[in-house]
């Protein structure tokens, strides 16, 4: 006898047909051996109270303040505690429901859908990147002078780019294991200042052009520029990295135009003041709730859902502390129902930890990024792309055995 752990839903069903279970019965079952708590941070005490009556009735519990029981309190947070099953008859019976109870049903019915979502196909350009059991790396080639990572590729007073052929560069990331490479022009690190879409463009541009169709992996361009996007895409790239989340409105135009991919990060302000905005009342809810503005601005625009992916923005409006959150509670992004990118790459908050500079964070880069990825990351942001694959594949291999 033994206690049996499993990633999801479709590892169990694995172990029942294991155990030749009928597949019938597979379907009836596996339900009822996957758990969730849901927490709900605010309801009125009156649907509080309508609703702790019927997960009771579904053989669930709900946990609500004991002022809530006695008529006290108009408001309450709310804990709910059941199986999918459970869930599923949940959702049927608040339909029924007033006092908002039917539209949160609705909501919670489209998050469970989505966190049991262990599949995507992402389509970038020509190709299709497909995302599950293996997480994909997105390599990184810095073309400024003032990357935080040490490793930009322009030098000197006037930006020369230095005589390594980026061609070579881009190759050899390719053959590390990286399957898809992101090319920026500007610094993002903390503090950093903007440049102009015109000096941009002239970073990036050439080495798009040098490398177009030289590789056989997606070109990203990391901007939050529309200009820069628009080049870039006229060049070979077919992802737009905006570290804004879509905050310029014309960047999602300019993706369904192009049918290029997107990806929507948080961030709070610019670069240049973001940490001193890096307040916030719950994490993971407002970070999560600015994604989905953001998620709907790309819909509304033309985006298709399979050319979506999502990023918390780590080390972007975030402390030392808000950085290990988003890491342990990643997972919760799921419900997004979308690919989760993860850039951790030799971020400040390993330096932190290690007290060590940027180019020395490479074992802690890559700890980050296995963390990253059990906790539900489809894609990491990495400058050591060699390094980060062979971690990534020992940690598929044990997880996906």
């Amino acid at each position: 006898m033994r206690v049996v752990r499993f990633e999801n839903i479709d590892e169990l069903k694995r172990l029942l047909r294991q155990a030749r279970v009928d597949p019938y019965g597979i379907e009836i079952m596996a339900p009822k051996a996957v758990s969730f708590v849901i927490q709900i941070d605010s309801i009125s005490g009156i649907a509080a109270n309508i609703l702790k009556q019927e997960m009771l009735s579904i053989g669930a519990d709900a946990a609500v303040s004991r002022g809530t029981l006695t008529g006290k309190d108009k408001f309450t947070a709310c804990l709910l505690m059941a199986n999918l099953s459970q869930y599923s008859r949940l959702c049927e019976k608040l339909k029924l429901q007033p006092f908002g109870l039917g539209a949160l049903g609705l909501d919670l019915a489209e998050k469970l859908f989505n966190l049991q979502k262990s599949n995507f196909i992402l389509e970038l350009g020509r190709k299709k990147l497909k995302l599950g059991k293996a997480c994909a790396i997105m390599g990184v080639l810095n073309l400024t002078p003032d990357s935080f990572s040490g490793d930009g590729l322009y030098q000197g007073a006037r930006c020369k780019l230095q005589s390594t052929n980026i061609a070579e560069i881009a190759a050899k990331l390719v053959k590390d294991g990286a399957d898809i490479l992101d090319i920026g022009g500007e610094s993002t690190r903390p503090g950093a200042a903007r440049v102009s879409a015109k000096e941009e463009i002239r970073r990036v541009i050439p080495a798009i052009k040098a490398i177009s169709g030289k590789i056989k992996i997606p070109v990203s361009i990391d901007t939050t520029k529309p200009e820069v996007a628009e080049a870039a895409l006229d060049n070979g790239a077919v992802i737009i990295n905006d570290i804004s989340g879509l905050r310029n409105r014309r960047m999602a135009r300019l993706a369904a135009k192009y049918k290029a991919a997107v990806v929507i990060m948080h961030m709070k302000g610019t670069p240049k003041n973001m940490q001193e905005l890096a307040q916030y009342g719950s994490l993971i809810d407002e970070v999560a709730g600015s994604l989905k503005r953001s998620i709907k601005q790309a819909q509304d625009a033309g985006i298709g859902n399979n050319k979506i992916i999502v990023d918390p923005g780590i080390g972007f409006a975030k402390t030392f502390e808000h950085n290990l959150q988003l890491l342990k509670n990643l997972a919760e992004f799921k419900s997004l129902g979308l690919p989760i990118l993860v850039g951790a790459s030799r971020k400040a908050f390993i330096g932190r930890i290690l007290g060590n500079q940027p180019q020395e964070r490479i074992f802690g880069t890559v700890a980050s990024c296995v963390e990253a990825y059990r906790n539900g990351a489809n894609i990491v942001r990495v400058h050591d792309v060699k390094q980060v694959r062979q971690a990534l594949d020992v940690s598929e291999q044990v997880r996906n055995i």
